[in-house]
């Protein structure tokens, strides 16, 4: 991997980070796209890098983050976060090989572009709308929904969302609090991610020039990030999710016909 790709997969996670779309999935294809290598840094670069993105919902929401008289705010967070924390440590392994194929990616993207074209009349009757009526049951259950985005092109966001939706959260109560969850998720994935290249393969983890790169994409990732959460939340509101259906199909579809001839 080199700098311009380092800065266009940065632009890529910022983007769709907090988009019902998945990040992974679109790196994933990206990567492959570019012919960069699947060796042990970019395994780590695609996830580490999610990092910065979710930097910027500290940064968006800190007085949420930093209301310490809250603290039933932060039970919730880690409540919700336990599922992806066990189901993450058993199936981590499984994971990296499925980081591994655009298929898998293309055939998410589908099946995901489908549900959310009719998601918004699945809960067109949801009434909570204020985090603090989330119950710990609520919160575990929408972290089990959130543990479908270990499979790339699930997305996280939208896995959580829909979780939420389920749970009676309104749509933007529930998208909120997807961005508030990855904030645990992540940077407990993003540790562990690297602590066990670092196991494995410690020359990936102390290279200089590897540092420089995921510190690039980390930077460039949360920039965007900050932009795309504002946009979507006020787009989610006014239109709901059927644009990001659609996306999903028409970019799932033309995955599959990229792998199918040979061109992916």
């Amino acid at each position: 991997m080199n700098l311009i790709q380092a800065i266009i997969e940065g632009v890529i996670e910022g983007v769709t980070e907090f988009l019902p779309v998945s990040s992974t999935g679109h790196m994933i294809i990206a990567s492959s796209a570019m012919h960069i290598e699947k060796d042990a840094f970019t395994k780590m670069f695609e996830i580490a890098i999610q990092l910065g993105a979710i930097l910027s919902v500290v940064v968006i929401y800190w007085r949420k983050f930093f209301d310490f008289s809250r603290w039933q705010f932060y039970v919730k967070l880690i409540v919700a976060v336990i599922p992806a924390l066990v189901l993450g440590k058993l199936f981590s392994d499984k994971i990296d090989v499925l980081l591994e194929s655009p298929l898998t990616v293309g055939i998410t993207l589908l099946a995901g572009g489908i549900i959310l074209l009719f998601i918004d009349k699945f809960f067109s009757n949801n009434n909570i709308s204020s985090d603090e009526k989330i119950s710990y049951p609520k919160a575990f259950i929408i972290g089990i929904w959130q543990c479908l985005a270990m499979i790339p092109g699930v997305s996280r966001s939208a896995a959580s969302i829909i979780g939420g939706m389920q749970q009676k959260l309104n749509r933007k109560l529930a998208a909120e609090f997807s961005f508030y969850l990855a904030v645990p998720t992540m940077a407990a994935a993003t540790g562990y991610k690297m602590l066990k290249t670092w196991k494995e393969n410690p020359e990936v983890v102390t290279n200089s020039q590897n540092l420089k790169l995921l510190a690039i994409g980390n930077v460039v990732a949360f920039v965007v990030a900050m932009l795309a959460i504002k946009f979507f939340i006020t787009y989610l509101q006014k239109h709901g999710f059927k644009l990001f259906g659609w996306y999903r199909i028409i970019v799932g579809v033309i995955v599959l016909a990229l792998i199918y001839s040979g061109n992916l």
